[in-house]
This record gives C-alpha cells, structure tokens and sequence, in this order.
C-alpha cells in the first residue's frame, strides 16, 4: 500500500503509547520506519508492532549505547542475530562528538558498527534489499570507509540520518549512492538548508526523529505537523513540490 507520508526515522519505541500512535498514523496516512537503540527494544518494538502494515522496525545499537557501556557484548551478538532475519536495521553509526562520545569509545563504537554491516552484508535478505538508517555526527568518512570496505552499498540501501558532515563528505555520500533522510531541525541551520539543495532529487527522504523525550505519550498528528513543515521548506529552498518525490523514494525503500 502506498501511503501519502513517510516518516523515515522515528522511535516509536520511546513512545509510551507506540501502538496508538502507529494506528493513528495509519489512519492518516503516515508511514513510519522505526529505528530502534538496542536489540532489546528492537525485540519489544516488534512484538507490539509488527503487525502493523505502515510500520517497519530497524535493528538497532545506537552509537550513544554503545559509548557509555549500556550496550554489552551479549547485546552486540543479540543485535547481529537479529540482523540476520530483518530487512530493516537502525538506528545504527558512529558518534565522535564531543557532547556524546569520550574518545575512549570511538574503538569499540568502530568495531561494534562494522561488525553490524558485515552481518547486513554477510547474508543478503531473501525477499528484500536491507535498509539501513545510519547515525553519523562528526564521523562520516569514518562511517563511509565502513561501507565501502564492507561492500555494502552493492548489497543495501544506506541512508544517512539527518546528515551533518562536511560538504565533501556528502559528495562521497552522493556519490556512492546514499540515500539521505531530512528533517526540520537540520534544515534549521543553513548548511543543513544548503545540503537539502543538493541532495539528488532521487535519493532525498524525509524524516522527524521524533519523540525529543522518552517515555512519555505522543501523537501521529505531531509527526505529521513536522513532516509537513519540512516538505514545506524543502518545497522553498529546491524551489518545487518534493512531496510525491520523497513518497516514492520511500516506497522504493519499504515496499
């Protein structure tokens, strides 16, 4: 089924109310790709919402996990298992900031993503190409040399998540044929404003990353509102309507 709206990161999961907000969405129209942050939630997301026919559900370790230990190595083999058996993997990557990230962490978050894509690359899905929503701050040639060396653009569709590197990283992104997922907070800045001009009209996605808070209740009509004033402004800054445009690329990407 094709749907109107596309929300290409999100977490449900931090929602305490993730199977009312996926209905409603539904119901307007919305579909969701639910990044998950460790393979636990990953495990409880897809319990609760796998029947849902707008919702796709990624296999998640996000970087911040993985940087301050809450992720283990029990978890890491759990999250591969898991890769094994999905078409969806995210929210995965690597984060060098500062504000997120002792240094001592970029070792272990390295190795823990590489082993990730190895296993998206390993064994291909049998009925469908992987997507990968990919987290990228201050790590984007990093995260390009993963790909690169794992040969995963040949094997899945990459998306980088609210890109944020610089101007030659996104060409080398470009370039290897990533996909690329905007929301309004990186159009908020005029190198996120910049980048959504350039991005290639076949490879542009939109996104919320929506809740900002965990655990507490939210609304599908929030996550519209959002969408709606991102395909708003990129309708300004690429000086045409890209709502049909992002709906198809992610129809290409979700099936």
């Amino acid at each position: 089924m094709a749907y109107e709206l596309y929300d290409m990161h999100c977490h449900l999961g931090f929602m305490s109310n993730a199977l009312e907000v996926a209905r409603d969405a539904e119901a307007l129209g919305l579909a969701l790709f639910a990044n998950t942050v460790t393979p636990h939630e990953y495990k409880a997301s897809l319990r609760e919402l796998a029947h849902q026919p707008n919702v796709r559900i990624g296999v998640g370790l996000h970087p911040w996990w993985i940087a301050d230990g809450r992720v283990t190595a029990n978890d890491v083999d759990l999250a591969v298992a898991q890769v094994d058996a999905s078409a969806y993997v995210g929210e995965v990557g690597l984060d060098y900031s500062p504000a997120h990230a002792d240094p001592s962490s970029y070792a272990r978050q390295l190795c823990v993503f590489e082993r990730i894509i190895r296993a998206c690359t390993f064994e291909p899905h049998p009925e469908r190409t992987r997507v990968i929503s990919i987290h990228a701050v201050r790590s984007a040639s990093a995260v390009l040399d993963v790909l690169e060396r794992t040969d995963c653009f040949s094997e899945c569709h990459c998306i980088f998540h609210w890109f944020s590197g610089t101007s030659d990283e996104l060409h080398r992104a470009v370039r290897a044929g990533c996909w690329f997922s905007i929301n309004e907070m990186m159009l908020s800045t005029r190198r996120g404003r910049e980048y959504a001009r350039q991005i290639p009209e076949g490879k542009l996605l939109t996104e919320t990353d929506l809740p900002p808070k965990e655990g507490e209740p939210f609304s599908a009509a929030e996550i519209v509102a959002s969408l709606e004033r991102t395909l708003s402004q990129l309708e300004a800054i690429r000086g045409k309507d890209v709502r049909e445009i992002a709906a198809k690329n992610a129809q290409t990407l979700l099936g």
